[in-house]
Parts: C-alpha cells; structure tokens; sequence
C-alpha cells in the first residue's frame, strides 16, 4: 500500500513506458523478492540520468528482472549498449521479455555468472555504471569498475542507506550491512570520486569520477 506522499509523487512523476509496467507486474506473479525491485520514481530517475550524461556505454552490476536496465536503456540514445550483470540464469526469460516488451533489446547484453568473475573480462570505458548486486561484494565492484568509468562519468548504487541499520547502536556485524558501511566510507573519501547519497527508497548514491 502507497503512502499518501508516495501517492503524490508518483503523481507529479512523468508515467514510465507499458513495458515496465509489464516487467513490475510480472515480478510480483513471478518472483518472492519483489522489494528488491527499483520502483517507477527511481527508475525515471535512472532513464534521465542516463539522457543527460549522453550515456553511451552502461554497465549494471545485479539485473535481477532486468527492470533498472530497461529504465537506463530507456535514457540511452539508439546506438546505446548495456551490459547486465545476474548472478540467477532462472530469471533469463523474464529479463529478455521485458526488455524485448520495453523496446530496449538490441541495445542490452545479459550475462548470467558470478559478477566478480565477469568483471575481470569486461574493458571499459564506460559512461555509467548501476550497481545492484549483492552487498556484501560492492566494495569489490566500486574497486573493479572504477577504472573503467570515463573522467566525469557516472557510478549510481542501490539500497546505500540500508533500511536504517548503517546508524544503529551497535551497528548490525551481517555481511550486508558493513559491506554498505563499507562501501559508503570508500566512496566519500576516495579523491578520484565526488558522491552525494540520496534518501530515495532505500538510499541511492550517485558518484561522479572526476
């Protein structure tokens, strides 16, 4: 159930594309994680963020059902290209058939392994990068990708706020948990980087390497 601010928001919020109507709705029938998905205000986000930085080349770390790529696609102009990284091959389908209902098929590549191993084959630059995946590794990411981000491009990560628990006392010691508080420090205090942390859902960062 929406909250009335949410309500309002979404209101006042551009409406996305009938293919990612399609893809949320299919998460909820198909799925038991259907809180892992970003919604349609982050998404809009997304697809604006990836329009204004005339993102060419995207990488997303964790595609779960492919709905934040479609959205970054979206933004991206026809000779665009994703690479999407999913851990989870039972999910191939439904990640393609969106993408095909949203119209963004020929400009995204699913690759289904462990994120960490494909990483190490994949030769940047690229314009933006979404990470998603899971959070105990996104310091590993950050280090992995952070090379391969142009000068003045954009590294975007999910879920950085963590629910609350990064300020509670004591701070939980689960894997998740310092691996975001982790993740966090790394990303305010390294010098290549310039990050702002955004209270949207679950805390989204948005990291400019300078």
């Amino acid at each position: 159930m929406l909250s009335e601010e949410e309500k309002y928001i979404l209101e006042h919020s551009s409406p996305q594309e009938e293919g990612l109507d399609w893809i949320i709705k299919q998460t909820n029938i198909r799925t038991h994680y259907q809180q892992m998905l970003a919604g349609p205000v982050q998404g809009r986000l997304l697809k604006m963020l990836a329009a204004a930085t005339g993102a060419r080349r995207a990488l997303e770390i964790g595609t779960f059902t492919g709905y934040s790529s479609a959205c970054i696609a979206l933004g991206m102009p026809p000779d665009g290209h994703i690479d999407s990284l999913e851990k989870n091959d039972e999910l191939e389908d439904l990640i393609l058939e969106g993408w095909k209902r949203t119209g963004v098929g020929h400009k995204t590549r699913l690759i289904i392994g462990d994120a960490l191993q494909t990483l190490k084959g994949l030769e940047g630059p690229y314009d933006l990068v979404f990470i998603d995946g899971a959070k105990s590794e996104y310091c590993d990411y950050l280090a992995m990708v952070v090379d391969k981000v142009r000068s003045d491009g954009l590294i975007i990560a999910d879920d950085t706020l963590w629910a609350g628990r990064l300020w509670e006392k004591p701070m939980p010691g689960d894997p998740q948990t310092t691996g975001i508080a982790a993740f966090n420090d790394m990303a305010a205090s390294d010098p290549r980087l310039e990050c702002v942390l955004l209270p949207l859902r679950h805390g989204l960062s948005i990291i400019r390497k300078r």
